[in-house]
């Protein structure tokens, strides 16, 4: 805040020093450039009831729908609370804008990046409620003044005392550091701490309705009233001021007044504009709607430190650009037409128009009142008039109707000849006008006056622009026909040879060629730029060199002289002039001139010099003084520094991030509305061709290009923090100081400090997580080894249970095939042995048949049977069999089962033989074992294959085996 406060201050010095050094004085003729900002340019209200201007050069206005701020460029409006008429305003150096309307005073601060209101009315001692307008405010220290019809209200070290008068107040008024305030009927007071003293008045009371209150020289004060002009105040009494002024303001009603320049006063009032006086009163401009003020009503005045006077009306905001180099005359009632040439002689003011020749005195400017021009017509010179001329003294008009000699108020036609449209000295003894119908020769009577000589022979076109180059000859421009080259007789009555040159002689068309002379050379202007003559080639080439050099004004149609190496050229209604003093260096001052662009005559532009300083332009509805003294004094002005203004998001909805860019606070841009605007301007009001340069650090390489761009958009930007640099020329020379603003694109949510935060966490989490799946895992796979390998243990352990069981079945199996075989033998052995027995027990029997006794007899009957009845009951032992059965079923267990279930109509003998045939005992010996014989066998067997159903191609053996 310091630093701030310390560099206004600083900025303050320098510009008051500025100030001292460029204020010159107020020119009384014309008036000085005035720029208008209509309602339907800054889109508030209609009145405006005062003016400030902040440290940073932003300038505020109290407006009928709030408060307006102005930069050079933006304007913004700022409502108040309940939208009150804003009636005072003031700011202070440390950002704060202090405004007062009906019921309401504060002050407004960047806030947020915001301009914000704070009320100090809750700071009010409720006893003292505030009921009507706040009318001034005022900085005095630290302590700030508001001032009502009723109360003064100070507010230092947040709180606010109130101090009543002895009547109703009317105005507060501040000079230099003494605070003045008018109490109706009481007279006036001046505010010493928090006391209202009177001020000592030895003489008359002073009018009431007091509207200004200024500084004069000698410590007194110079006081205006409302209806009875001005009084001066030497400290004991009021005495009236007698001046020219008084009238004026009398008539007009005085508003309100501020001092200019040091020395001069500028008197606004309600019903005609404003008028600017001297210290000794007389008045030196005076300003209204006719001479280009946008209302006649001044609410509100106020002079800055660059010697602007902002006027706020009751319709609309003028800035007049005291000291300008420009001073306008503009015909606004239409009186005298176009103005097509203009020229001051002999103390008289001449405009040569479409409608005729118009004059009006001339003083000039030498610190006597306002140049009140009154312009007549002067009698006969009705119609056209082209050109003005003083040659020799004498001052000739090229009209439509012929030539004329101008003297006073009166003239003399001295050529019948139509169309005179450039005049100039042909030696000294002649002159050579370029009319309608060729050239035209003038020549001085006996009594040293100009007068028609002859009309040059075999030459008749129309000859606009005429010149003599260094041989002699004459070149005449036709508009449409490119150009002639005469060589006239020794008496310069007639042409004897004519040269005629066109695109064959290398010109770049027919068109718009005309000639003037540059330091004693002669030039030709085209639209494709300036062109130079060859004698020897006979052609046209383009001046190359000095086309370059003079850039967009090398198509220049016209070049007047200026003196001293110093030319006006005239681009097609723009306008330069150009020094070529120094030899290899052209220098171009074509900006302060841009606000005559399109206002002068196109093809007849006039530019006359009055003295070494100062020449008269010729413009369409007037005419323009330029001072270029005045010029050399404001190269000295200190500059403003730019302003960085509104930052806007421009993602996809535009809104608005700061509306302050300089501001300390720092700015942070989410990453996902990275697209911006950046506006700024240069806080400078007076007319120039300001442009600007940039360069954004962390995103551009270089600076810019300059630009009279003020506001650029950067979008897609990547995160981090980028610093905006911005600097301002003017005129294309003055470069101001760098300016600076830092901002920051806050990275994506998954790169701000908070993800990356979120994910260290969530790495930890994920490490834990990760450790405790692993190490799940690692006894899950532990366990799953264990498994495995229990499983491959018991595998392993299974199989070689298996192959133990398969060994231990292998073993069995062979053991009891061994014990199957060992009972199959048994079992066969037992058959064999029974077939054995009953084979014997039948060879027994056969032979016992053959047994005789002693006596040699056979055996008795009774003997034999017993016998064979031993014998057959051997045979058919049933031991035999069951022992046989018993064997056969531990040899083949199932055996008879099968064959039981499967056929249960078998009987025993027929089981027997089943069990027979299964062993694969032949037919005797089954014979043998059945007791029955071989026959018998057969039968058996052919019952017994029918009972078990064999098919006829099964043997009955293999049936049986495979039970």
């Amino acid at each position: 805040m310091i630093k701030g406060t310390l560099k206004f201050l600083l900025y303050g010095l320098l510009t008051l020093f500025s100030l001292r050094v460029a204020a010159g004085d107020i020119k009384s003729v014309g008036v000085p450039y005035i720029q208008n900002y209509p309602k339907s340019v800054y889109l508030s209200g209609n009145q405006n009831w005062s003016v400030a201007k902040d440290k940073n050069g932003v300038m505020y206005f109290g407006n009928a729908q709030g408060l307006l701020s102005f930069d050079g460029k933006y304007w913004q409006q700022y409502k108040m609370p309940n939208r009150q008429i804003v009636r005072s305003v003031v700011a202070d150096t440390n950002g704060r804008i202090y405004t007062g309307s009906f019921g309401e005073f504060g002050y407004w601060r960047i806030e947020n990046k915001h301009l914000k209101y704070t009320s100090l009315i809750p700071l009010i001692p409720k006893k003292n409620k505030i009921t009507d307008e706040i009318w001034k405010i005022y900085i005095d220290g630290k302590r700030i003044i508001f001032q009502s019809f009723t109360s003064i209200y100070i507010y230092e070290d947040n709180k606010i005392s109130v101090i009543k008068g002895p009547a109703f107040f009317l105005f507060l008024y501040k000079v230099d550091k003494r605070f003045i305030i008018e109490a109706l009927g009481k007279g006036l007071y001046e505010l010493k701490g928090n006391q209202l003293v009177p001020l000592k008045n030895d003489g008359p009371p002073l009018p009431q309705s007091i509207l200004s209150i200024l500084p004069y020289k000698n410590g007194n004060l110079l006081i205006g009233t409302s209806k009875n002009g001005l009084f001066l105040y030497d400290g004991q009494r009021y005495t009236p001021f007698s001046t020219p002024a008084n009238a004026f303001l009398q008539t007009y009603q005085l508003n309100n007044g501020v001092k200019v320049l040091g020395k001069y006063y500028a008197y606004g009032t309600i019903l005609n504009g404003l008028i600017i006086i001297d210290e000794d009163g007389r008045i030196i401009q005076q300003i209204n709607k006719s001479s280009g003020l946008q209302n006649n009503t001044v609410l509100s005045i106020y002079a800055d430190d660059e010697q602007n006077l902002w006027t706020g009306l009751d319709n609309g905001i003028d800035r007049i650009e005291l000291n300008s180099p420009l001073y306008f005359y503009f015909d606004k009632s239409g009186l005298f037409g176009t103005v097509y040439s203009s020229l001051i002689y002999k103390n008289n003011i001449y405009l040569g128009t479409n409608q005729g020749l118009f004059y009006s005195p001339w003083t000039g400017d030498k610190g006597q009142s306002f140049n009140m021009f009154n312009f007549k017509l002067i009698p006969g010179s009705q119609g056209q008039v082209w050109d003005l001329s003083q040659i020799d003294g004498q001052l000739l008009c090229g009209h439509n109707d012929g030539t004329f000699n101008v003297t006073g108020g009166s003239i003399e036609k001295i050529s019948n000849i139509s169309g005179g449209w450039t005049i100039k000295k042909l030696n000294d003894d002649y002159l050579i006008q370029g009319a309608y119908n060729g050239l035209v020769l003038y020549k001085k009577d006996p009594s040293g006056q100009w007068k028609y000589f002859y009309k040059i022979e075999n030459f008749g076109e129309p000859s606009r622009y005429v010149e003599r180059d260094s041989k002699g000859d004459i070149w005449v421009s036709h508009a449409y026909k490119g150009l002639y080259k005469l060589t006239l007789s020794p008496d310069f009555k007639r042409v004897v040879t004519t040269k005629y040159y066109d695109e064959r002689n290398g010109l770049p068309s027919s068109y718009n060629i005309n000639l003037f002379t540059l330091e004693n050379k002669l030039l030709y202007s085209s639209d494709e730029g300036f062109l130079t003559f060859d004698e020897i080639s006979n052609r046209f080439s383009k001046y190359e060199t000095l086309n370059k050099a003079l850039g967009s004004f090398s198509t220049s149609n016209k070049i007047i002289s200026a003196d001293n190496k110093k030319y006006w050229f005239i681009n097609h209604g723009k306008m330069a002039l150009i020094n070529f003093g120094q030899p290899g260096k052209i220098e171009i001052d074509s900006n302060r001139f841009s606000v005559l662009d399109g206002r002068m005559v196109q093809y007849y532009e006039n530019i006359s010099k009055i003295s070494n300083q100062i020449y008269l332009i010729s413009v369409d509805d007037g005419f323009v003084i330029y001072n270029a003294q005045d010029t050399q004094d404001r190269k000295k002005t200190i500059l403003p520094a730019v302003l960085i203004r509104k930052v806007d998001d421009i993602t996809d909805t535009y809104s608005t991030i700061s509306e302050v860019g300089n501001s300390e606070s720092e700015i942070e841009i989410p990453f996902s509305r990275n697209n911006i605007r950046i506006s700024y301007t240069l806080p400078y009001y007076r007319q120039a061709k300001i442009k600007f340069q940039y360069y954004l650090e962390g995103y551009s390489k270089i600076w810019s290009d300059w630009s009279t761009a003020s506001q650029k958009d950067f979008t897609n930007l990547g995160r981090g923090t980028y610093k905006f640099l911005v600097r301002a020329k003017i005129n294309d020379q003055t470069v101001t100081e760098v300016t600076s603003f830092e901002f920051t694109i806050q990275p994506p949510f998954y790169a701000s400090n908070w993800a990356l935060l979120l994910y260290v966490i969530l790495i930890v989490v994920v490490l834990l997580l990760g450790k405790k799946l692993y190490e799940k895992k690692l006894l899950k796979d532990q366990l799953s080894i264990t498994a495995k390998l229990q499983a491959e243990k018991e595998a392993f352990l299974k199989k070689e249970a298996e192959t133990t069981e398969k060994q231990i079945i292998k073993l069995q199996t062979e053991k009891l095939h061994a014990e199957l075989a060992g009972k199959n033998r048994e079992l066969a052995n037992s058959a064999m042995s029974l077939v054995y027995k009953n084979e014997l027990l039948q060879k027994i029997s056969e032979e016992m048949l053959k047994l005789k006794d002693e006596n040699g007899k056979k055996l008795s009957e009774d003997q034999l049977r017993k016998i064979q009845k031993v014998i057959d009951e051997g045979m058919n032992d049933e031991r035999d069999w069951n022992l046989f059965e018993s064997s056969f079923n531990e040899a083949h267990e199932s055996f008879f089962k099968k064959l039981k279930a499967n056929h249960p109509d078998l009987v025993p003998n027929d089981l027997k033989l089943c069990a027979y045939l299964h062993m694969n005992m032949s037919s005797k010996e089954m014979a043998s074992l059945l007791n029955i014989s071989l026959r018998g066998v057969e039968i058996r067997r052919y019952r017994l294959r029918k009972k078990l159903n064999v098919p006829h191609d099964k043997n009955l053996v293999e049936f049986l085996m495979e039970l």
